[in-house]
């Protein structure tokens, strides 16, 4: 069991939680992460929530799992011990616990008890800030609450089935929880559906000056925002910490040698992401389904950093992003590199055409990344000729808003045009 003591700010200000991480390290869990890592990332997430103290952590090996107790009697006394002296509030168990587990672990230790997903909710419920991202969480928490409510409502003594000997207890009641959670769910997927039309009315809009997307996606913390403020000016939230950004922004940028776009800034991902929020933030993510260009942000000054990689893959996969969108691996952070380190990350991205070494700090690599995307945005390009009634004066707008006009003279029935663009403009062009 290895440990790891944190220290604890005792200024004024609100009451802050002391929490104590859990990383339980399962021998036989073919999907074990390496446990120094996985405990390290447990604790980052806690210190994501605000007024919550970091007092303690712990890799716990496990042969196997208690099915009611997770741990065993030896471990959960050594913990009880350790929680009573530390004065702790709050468990946070980096792994799935079940309602049963929660509930006795709770009881045994005199503390509450969070697993992975509770926590990644807790930092979600306290960062939506849109519309939409207050509606996708409370979804999820009420989906998760429901698979729990043997733990989570302390009202369910009171009622019971039949003199107590038949069904148990507060079976009538935990019913009546979760209907009245199934009738809210029902709500909050209508108003849901609204702000999502809402959002693909503004896709629509943009649709129609056809500008392409390139989105942002990556693992949390890996360097998005930082990379989105410095091409675009913009001002996203911007912090070392897992999850900073939540709900997507989205800004226009005009590519040196290249068409304008729009830059899309996504929430980042994280192994063991729960599944009641991969679903209810299916819409956030929409802009990346739409996109022409995915730029996949690694921080590779990360001692994990393919592992986090391949989640990202697989979360992408999960999404149903179609795999013939063109995607670029932009891997971040040199500035955090030694240098013979830095020097070689970037031969091993110049012998690849798909991957570029950049860092949004220092802003090397950002005009090689600003080119790639451009190139692989126009493509080929062809001369062709067009003729166009003076009726059609949106269509000639919008050739000289791609910058693709290259001669036009005026005639009797209209403009005779010479343009230079790529099959993608063409296709662009045809829609409008």
């Amino acid at each position: 069991m290895s440990k790891v003591a944190f220290q604890v700010d005792n200024t004024d200000g609100p009451r802050v939680t002391r929490a104590w991480v859990l990383h339980p390290d399962i021998k036989n869990n073919n999907e074990r992460r390496e446990p120094t890592s996985a405990l390290a990332e447990a604790v980052a997430l806690a210190h994501a929530l605000p007024h919550l103290e970091v007092i303690g952590a712990d890799v716990v090996p496990l042969r196997t799992v208690n099915a009611g107790m997770l741990f065993g009697k030896g471990k959960i006394k050594d913990f009880h011990d350790a929680f009573e002296e530390g004065e702790i509030d709050l468990v946070l168990v980096d792994g799935p616990v079940s309602p049963v587990q929660q509930r006795n672990l709770e009881k045994e230790w005199g503390v509450k008890l969070l697993d992975r997903t509770g926590l990644i909710l807790e930092i979600f419920s306290d960062r939506a800030a849109t519309r939409e991202g207050v509606l996708q969480v409370e979804m999820a928490a009420l989906s998760y609450q429901r698979t729990r409510l043997v733990r989570a409502w302390t009202h369910l003594e009171r009622q019971r089935g039949g003199l107590g000997f038949v069904g148990g207890p507060g079976e009538t009641q935990i019913e009546a929880d979760r209907r009245a959670i199934d009738d809210q769910l029902v709500r909050l997927r209508r108003q849901l559906d609204k702000v999502v039309k809402t959002r693909a009315l503004h896709r629509a809009a943009r649709a129609k000056v056809s500008y392409p997307i390139v989105a942002l996606v990556g693992y949390t913390n890996a360097g998005k925002s930082t990379l989105f403020n410095r091409l675009t000016g913009a001002d996203v939230m911007v912090k070392d910490m897992l999850f900073a950004t939540l709900d997507p922004t989205m800004r226009s940028l005009e590519l040196k040698d290249g068409p304008e776009i729009i830059l899309s800034d996504t929430v980042g991902f994280i192994s063991d992401l729960p599944t009641e929020l991969v679903a209810a933030f299916r819409a956030t993510l929409e802009e990346v389904l739409a996109a022409d260009i995915i730029c996949h942000v690694r921080d590779i000054s990360h001692a994990q950093s393919e592992e986090q990689a391949q989640d990202v893959r697989e979360i992408l996969a999960s999404l149903g992003v179609p795999k013939d969108i063109r995607t670029f691996e932009v891997w971040n952070k040199l500035d955090l590199l030694p240098d013979d380190r830095a020097e070689a990350v970037r031969a091993r991205a110049a012998r690849d055409d798909n991957v570029l070494a950049i860092s949004a700090i220092s802003g090397e690599g950002l005009d090689a990344l600003q080119h790639v995307v451009a190139e692989a945005l126009q493509g080929a390009v062809r001369e062709a000729d067009l003729t166009l009634a003076f009726s059609e004066g949106k269509k000639r707008a919008w050739l000289f808003a791609q910058d693709v006009v290259q001669k036009e003279t005026q005639t009797e029935d209209g403009f005779a045009l010479t343009v230079r663009w790529s099959a993608e403009q063409e296709a662009q062009f045809q829609r409008l």
